[in-house]
């Protein structure tokens, strides 16, 4: 058979397996903690891939094959990986539900995937059981040692296809991969449909962002992320944290895992961030970082720079569930823009990652059918931010009219489409062609005057030495709505202080025009509430009702 003739690699995350494990069986791919700390449980390469291979074949004799959507609710563990990559190969559908969710979101969420297997740890056969989830599943399958609750054991899975050889479906680029459930912190969960296109897509635009090459050691604090280090050929410590609250993870945990494994690369969440900066110790041998899921706070990142080698690099990337990454910045340059931030020029996002296309719009809360360049805003005017390009996914699953409010068709000039997707981030482009960040497009206050962004406004006041964190929230009827900062103090900073916070807080906001329009400061008595995903994204919805009773 000649090179022409060769049958051409499925467009399949999973494709990377056998090769890697043909040129490197013994490098690790991942470790992973037991319950007692130890990082006792290691899977190499030839391990991933043969024992994947074992699990597809035995998935199959279930009828877990191409095209099945499979629930999957199972903790970052061994069995989480072997079960992800042989779902790929069997070209199942995997479905990934943030399992913090509210409980009534969560079942909506797993009715509306319509799943035909659900495969989870014997607590969430229990709630699948008690709170009557996925009850289209057909196929239950248990990680547990005895199948109580669930028609098999993932292990009598394995077996049963142990010896079948590789297994890999044919699957093309437009194949539906998985479907990602947001975690809903702005708004109803929405199901991301990914096709295989858009995995590989990100793995390409992973690689080439951040400089990841093959035989690095990464410390994914975010477990999902974990799934792209076998494609980039590096090995995965999976942390001794857990991975829903990533404010509270014991910072020495983490580094005893940085020195023991020599990790090299580390992701985490800016609330992980915020625990390794007042950890204070150096991050020695780190040479990469990377935080996203919200904005990280100057001082964190300054910080976190200090406690890294001089020649490595904090990479603070911006992007969605449903389209990730969009552009990245690195902590040096971020740290010059510092003051821009806190005089309210919002947060700098760096440049598009190529070959992303990004562009501002006006701001508009209808759906738009069809791209029109009448669309652009321009002259560093803000908008709304858009995105075209390799990862960009095009439709929520079961969602026409969300899809339709956050996706543009776009029609080439070779008479092909591809689909614009609409970030729902309000942002603008300066000078130098760098993005800005200034907030959610849905959590703007619009005033009978003015609209006022987020991160154009809170970033003034948080420069405030006794305070933590702010959020700004509109009350009343949109279109005229009253502006209030909702404020959380450092911890230590006695409420009886308040008052001269205050009074402080209104001098600075009358510093510069947009801010001087914040007349109303409210002390939230409790931290605020924030993303289950991250820990980083304040709740502003909730602060607003609470607010709203408090204001006339």
């Amino acid at each position: 058979m000649t090179t022409a003739d060769a049958p051409a690699t499925p467009c399949n995350i999973a494709a990377c397996l056998p090769p890697l494990a043909a040129a490197r069986p013994d490098q690790v791919a991942m470790r992973c903690p037991g319950r007692d700390g130890r990082y006792a449980v290691a899977l190499t390469y030839a391990d991933l891939d043969r024992r994947s291979d074992a699990i597809a074949a035995g998935l199959a004799t279930r009828g877990i094959v191409r095209g099945t959507r499979t629930v999957v609710m199972v903790r970052p563990t061994p069995e989480f990986f072997l079960l992800m990559f042989a779902l790929f190969k069997a070209g199942a559908v995997p479905v990934l539900v943030d399992p913090g969710i509210d409980r009534r979101a969560l079942r909506q969420c797993l009715d509306e995937a319509k799943p035909e297997a659900f495969i989870g740890i014997p607590l969430a056969q229990v709630a699948r059981v008690a709170l009557r989830w996925a009850g289209s599943a057909r196929v239950r399958v248990t990680t547990g040692a005895r199948a109580i609750l669930a028609d098999v054991t993932l292990a009598a899975l394995e077996r049963a296809g142990a010896g079948a050889g590789p297994q890999l479906a044919d699957t093309a680029p437009d194949d539906v991969a998985a479907i990602l459930f947001t975690s809903g912190s702005t708004g109803i969960p929405k199901g991301v449909v990914y096709r295989h296109r858009h995995f590989v897509g990100q793995i390409a635009l992973l690689g080439q962002a951040f400089g990841i090459a093959p035989g690095g050691t990464n410390l994914p604090t975010f477990p999902p992320f974990a799934l792209f280090d076998p494609a980039l050929g590096t090995t995965s410590i999976i942390p001794d944290m857990d991975p829903t609250r990533p404010a509270q993870a014991d910072p020495r945990r983490l580094h005893a895992a940085i020195a023991r494994f020599g990790v090299d690369q580390l992701f985490g969440s800016p609330a992980l961030m915020r625990v390794l900066a007042d950890h204070g110790q150096p991050l020695a041998g780190v040479k990469t970082v990377m935080s996203a899921g919200a904005p990280v706070p100057a001082d964190v990142v300054a910080k976190i720079r200090s406690l890294l080698p001089p020649d490595a690099n904090f990479w603070t990337p911006y992007g969605a569930t449903e389209c990730l990454p969009v552009a990245i910045i690195e902590g040096r340059e971020l740290l010059t823009l510092r003051a821009r931030t806190e005089h309210g020029a919002g947060t700098c996002v760096g440049r598009a990652v190529p070959p992303n296309e990004v562009r501002i719009i006006r701001v508009d809360d209808a759906a738009i059918a069809q791209w029109s360049d009448d669309l652009l805003v321009k002259g560093g005017l803000v908008g709304e931010i858009t995105v075209a390009g390799p990862t960009a996914t095009d439709e929520y699953f079961g969602r026409e009219a969300q899809t339709r409010l956050a996706k543009i068709r776009e029609s080439l000039p070779d008479g092909s489409e591809r689909i614009v997707h609409r970030m729902g981030d309000l942002g603008y482009f300066d000078a130098e062609g760098r993005l800005w960040f200034c907030g959610r497009k849905t959590q703007r206050v619009v005033t009978a005057a003015d609209t006022l962004c987020t991160e154009q406004i809170e970033p003034v006041f948080n420069a405030h030495p006794d305070v933590r964190r702010t959020a700004l929230v509109g009350i009343g009827a949109f279109g005229s709505q009253v502006p209030v900062l909702c404020v959380e103090l450092r911890a230590g900073v006695a409420v009886a202080d308040w008052p001269r916070i205050e009074e402080a807080l209104r001098h600075l906001g009358e510093g510069f025009v947009h801010t001087a329009k914040v007349t109303t400061f409210l002390h939230y008595p409790k931290p605020f509430p924030v993303d289950i995903r991250h820990n980083a994204k304040i709740g502003r919805e909730k602060l607003a009702a609470w607010a709203a009773t408090r204001v006339r």
